[in-house]
């Protein structure tokens, strides 16, 4: 029979699913992240270039912000390879920030503004940041720990310091005084993010060199086993996913004239990629949409502008599916919808198509991958229920427990292998070693390859269900609890049981409130084999999230 290594090879996707694309990227186009922005920013100068709360910058102005915080921060003593935690929500400054950490050959630490003073504790001891630029919002969590950190420079910024005139000072008003957002901090020394580019306008950017495999971006990841850890991704890993994107992308978006919808935050990998560099490299319009949770506010930016291309997670499009001001959208300017984060449900890929009239195309990657490592094509033609087929330069096949390929269309681990795999985790060889063997990055991800070089996720390894030694993939289970018209939400997890060793038990957040327990567990009986039933059903009013709302299944299994 046939095996993956067989199919993988051929590169099938190429040439059948979508003509034009090059089989391979040359990473050499751009050596640097930092040439690729100086050149971008340049190239689109007088284009509208970010938007947010009713302010555009031009890419000319985020060019001379950022070159005016890059000096700063060598003013400041920061010097090359230095790390420089950033903390915000999608704000303007969001961007500014991480092209100026670049622009000073900085490395950028992201960091999520909901992290606990003890999680933010561990990602800034572990990568040893000495600067940090952060939300006022979030400054009195920093207080809390930062002297127990290296960081010795602090910039400090409020929600409306780029709108301008009323508008911001209004914005910072409510935020503060109304709204209660902001928390009395004492951050000795800090200096405020508007002092900071004013200042460093009459200062210079230092001579530095830098080298494709120095790495520019620690992206804090739980990864594939173990405690969070800094993905080390170097300026090769990011300049090759951007093209990879790009070359992907450029066939149905045309230069300068897009807009994308960026909800998705710009500190999480798939954003930072996808919206930020590779949309960049089109000079596609950025909206940035500060509260994702908030959906109207979601809606009105789509009202507001011609979106042409959004991103998003299962949650995010299946909350927009059930939002009535979202359903009454003029759809028509939509080019490119893609998916990624986890796993896309077939019956929200349907509704999302049956809406809208363009197909999600369904992507996979990692923050070790950059995170892109496939993607559906883009034009349309997407397959419903497939991660679609390796983006250029890249490799993917299905393994065993052994290593060895399986049969095309039998579950295994899925390796990755291109320019995007990061280059290690930052001080941990050993963890390092236990996912990069050969240059193939382990996953942890179930799945599979099917003939015509599709490829579809099970789930992940270490949340399989183990029923009398029977696998159960709980996205199996919840794909078939969500297709209840009375569901909105479902997450599966296994529980302890004498008998079979563990049994499913899901989590269910209801679209009618007359749904109850039984017809739902009917409902499985008739779409699921018996050692696949929920024997257990906990009705909820929300799922725990992650920052990009992904359902976090770790925490009910830690309540249950």
């Amino acid at each position: 029979m046939e095996n993956n290594n067989d199919i993988y090879e051929k590169r099938i996707w190429l040439n059948e699913y979508s003509p034009g694309i090059p089989a391979n990227i040359d990473t050499n186009e751009y050596p640097t992240v930092l040439g690729f922005i100086n050149e971008q920013l340049k190239k689109y100068a007088d284009s509208p270039g970010y938007y947010n709360m009713g302010k555009w910058l031009t890419f000319k102005q985020v060019d001379t912000y950022s070159d005016n915080l890059a000096a700063y921060l060598h003013y400041r003593g920061l010097k090359p390879g230095d790390k420089v935690a950033i903390m915000m929500p999608n704000i303007l400054q969001s961007v500014i920030s991480i092209f100026g950490v670049i622009k000073a050959g900085l490395v950028v630490v992201n960091t999520n503004p909901l992290y606990t003073p003890r999680e933010m504790k561990h990602q800034f001891t572990d990568s040893g940041a000495k600067a940090i630029i952060i939300a006022d919002m979030f400054a009195a969590n920093l207080e809390k720990i930062i002297g127990d950190t290296n960081i010795d420079v602090v910039i400090t910024t409020s929600l409306g310091d780029m709108l301008g005139g009323l508008k911001g000072g209004m914005v910072n008003f409510i935020v503060k005084n109304v709204k209660k957002m902001v928390s009395k901090y004492n951050l000795p020394n800090s200096v405020k993010f508007k002092t900071a580019l004013k200042e460093g306008k009459n200062k210079s950017i230092k001579e530095f060199s830098q080298d494709p495999d120095d790495f520019i971006f620690l992206q804090y990841t739980g990864g594939t086993t173990g405690v969070s850890k800094g993905a080390m991704l170097t300026n090769k890993n990011i300049v090759a996913n951007m093209l990879q994107i790009k070359y992907i992308m450029q066939g149905t978006l045309k230069e300068e004239e897009e807009i994308i919808l960026t909800a998705l935050p710009l500190y999480h990998i798939f954003a930072l990629t996808v919206n930020l560099m590779a949309m960049l490299a089109l000079g596609v319009k950025n909206v940035l949409v500060t509260n994702a949770r908030d959906l109207d506010s979601v809606v009105k930016e789509f009202k507001t502008h011609k979106i042409s291309v959004f991103s998003g997670v299962n949650t995010l499009f299946n909350a927009l599916l059930n939002n009535k001001g979202f359903q009454e959208l003029d759809f028509s300017p939509f080019k490119i919808v893609v998916a990624g984060g986890m796993a896309l449900q077939d019956v929200v890929a349907n509704k999302w198509k049956d809406l809208t009239g363009l197909a999600i195309a369904e992507g996979y990657g990692l923050t070790e991958s950059s995170p892109v490592a496939s993607v559906n094509p883009v034009d349309g033609n997407a397959k419903i229920g497939t991660i679609g087929i390796p983006v250029p330069s890249t490799y993917m096949k299905i393994v065993n427990d052994k290593g060895e390929a399986v049969p095309v269309g039998e579950p295994g681990e899925i390796l990755i292998k291109g320019p995007q795999v990061m280059k290690g985790y930052y001080n941990r060889q050993d963890e390092t070693d236990k996912v990069l063997k050969d240059g193939w990055l382990s996953t942890g991800d179930i799945g599979k390859m099917f003939p015509d070089g599709f490829f579809k996720i099970v789930d992940r390894m270490k949340d399989m269900i183990l029923v009398s030694g029977f696998n159960v993939y709980p996205n199996e289970i919840e794909e078939v609890v969500a297709s209840h018209p009375k569901v909105l939400e479902a997450a599966a997890i296994g529980v302890p049981n004498e008998k079979s060793g563990e049994v499913v038990k899901i989590f269910v957040v209801k679209k009618d409130k007359s749904l109850k327990e039984k017809e739902l567990i009917d409902f499985c009986r008739k779409n699921l084999t018996a050692y696949k039933v929920p024997k257990e059903v906990e009705f909820r009013k929300e799922l725990p999230k992650s920052n990009v709302g992904k359902i976090l299944r770790r925490l009910l299994r830690e309540d249950k």
